[in-house]
């Protein structure tokens, strides 16, 4: 390898913290050939991850989340590979600390959004089961997606906050997660997931809620958010103009066996029924 292609690999390596990941695409981006890769490869100066991915050897005692961990992969993609996705849904609101327990027994679910998700990342082994989203709830909009640190409760010292391990990854608001959850009702998610989830959103922002749901594009989705919100009846819950949200017409069957609500027309488990059923047809 000449001098000159050794120097070029260091000023780059530079911009790939150790453990961290970069695909063929980055590679093609940085003007790297494939002869200068397996040259990269050979001297240990990458290793191959799968097919058409990398990762810059590190020391397994600097982070061992980086040995089979989904986060780091995910900061990779965003950070480095500058791939435009975010985590939503169940997973966001349980890395938020909203019902913990969504996220015990196995693996963790992790829901990822967009139209440029890697296809490698639900290839990779990880300790994550990784589902990936259309953007096709909410469009290409970004309305309530914000960057949030994976660990919001850490209180580490400022160095490592600064450290690539913390960067932060765009993810689901509150607000904007509970839509992309109930969009999953009921083949993903469970409706006694998102009542669990429900219970902890007490503090909400009515404003960016009642923006999402005049962008949500499901019907679905928006009856079953007000079947749940009047059911916890949250403080937010009375600053929620219903009549600037599309509902749609006419019923919707959502699950068998379940009873028809009387006033949002759809179909759900009985417990979740109003307590004071409208007697008629």
């Amino acid at each position: 390898m000449s001098g000159q292609s050794e120097t070029k690999l260091k000023q780059l390596l530079q911009q790939v913290p150790p453990g961290f990941l970069v695909d063929s695409g980055w590679m093609t981006r940085h003007a790297i050939s494939r002869q200068s890769v397996s040259g990269y490869l050979k001297q240990g100066w990458l290793e191959p991850v799968m097919s058409g991915v990398y990762r810059r050897p590190f020391s397994s005692d600097t982070n061992p989340e980086a040995v089979g961990g989904w986060k780091i992969p995910l900061l990779s993609a965003v950070w480095l590979m500058r791939h435009k996705f975010h985590v939503g849904g169940a997973s966001s609101l349980s890395l938020r600390g909203h019902a913990h327990y969504l996220s015990f027994g196995g693996e963790f679910t992790l829901y990822l959004y967009g139209s440029d998700i890697p296809a490698w990342l639900s290839k990779l082994r990880t300790d994550a089961d990784v589902k990936t989203r259309s953007n096709v709830l909410f469009g290409e909009g970004t309305t309530g997606v914000e960057n949030a640190d994976f660990d919001l409760s850490n209180d580490e010292d400022p160095e490592l906050t600064q450290s690539p391990w913390r960067w932060p990854m765009p993810m689901s608001s509150p607000e904007r997660a509970i839509l992309e959850m109930l969009d999953e009702v009921p083949r993903g998610e469970s409706f006694h997931k998102v009542d669990v989830a429900f219970e902890s959103l007490a503090n909400l922002r009515p404003r960016l809620l009642t923006t999402l749901l005049t962008l949500c594009r499901s019907i679905k989705t928006k009856r079953l958010f007000f079947v749940f919100a009047d059911k916890h009846n949250h403080a937010w819950r009375r600053h929620i103009d219903i009549s600037s949200i599309d509902l749609g017409k006419g019923d919707r069957a959502l699950t068998p066996g379940g009873r028809l609500h009387p006033i949002y027309r759809i179909t759900i488990p009985t417990d979740l029924m109003p307590k004071e059923t409208p007697h008629g047809p």
